[in-house]
């Protein structure tokens, strides 16, 4: 079977210092707006499939059921993973994404990456078709950064930018706690 390449989108809800979670991993209570949650289960359940990191995952009761690729260091090649027969298990440093993504049966769709930071990171290199960027207004200080570099070296922007992505559009979620949602997709 040949299998089309996924529309490939990103989602992450940010805090104002660029951060996606609290040092040890933690998602902020500060974090958690109805709207975005809403906006995120909503497009993580038209997805064909979900990326994530081994610590990282959308939640909810539909989680078990979705398809999935978990990106982990723990194999050295892209398998079913031996708990959840609708994952597998894949380590970008032993096998390209696509053998992930053709392990997974899928022919096209969006493959919904959800996190963390490296998994954010490495998919800035495969290329997004699009990067869902909710901004709250909120602090998480000495935080776990939406990409590598984040917060030390340069802004979620900065990182977009110089992998080629601009903003398309920005729009407000929720007004009562100035959560915008930003588009960011390639530049053409």
């Amino acid at each position: 079977m040949v299998t089309k390449r996924p529309r490939i989108e990103g989602y992450a809800v940010i805090s104002t210092e660029g951060m996606i979670a609290a040092s040890d991993g933690s998602f902020p209570e500060n974090l958690k707006i109805p709207a975005d949650h809403k906006f995120y289960q909503d497009s993580v359940d038209r997805a064909a499939a979900v990326a994530n990191g081994r610590h990282s995952a959308e939640g909810g009761p539909k989680e078990a059921a979705r398809r999935r690729i978990v990106l982990t260091r723990r194999v050295d090649r892209v398998i079913v993973d031996p708990d959840n027969p609708n994952a597998v298990l894949w380590n970008p440093a032993s096998a390209p994404f696509e053998e992930a993504w053709m392990k997974l049966n899928l022919d096209g769709g969006t493959l919904a990456v959800v996190g963390g930071t490296d998994v954010f990171g490495l998919f800035l290199n495969i290329g997004y078709d699009c990067f869902f960027l909710t901004r709250a207004d909120a602090s998480v200080p000495r935080g776990r950064p939406v990409f590598p570099g984040v917060g030390r070296n340069a802004t979620p922007e900065e990182v977009l930018k110089k992998h080629e992505m601009m903003l398309a559009s920005t729009r407000m979620l929720d007004a009562a706690t100035n959560t915008r949602l930003e588009e960011w997709v390639p530049r053409r």
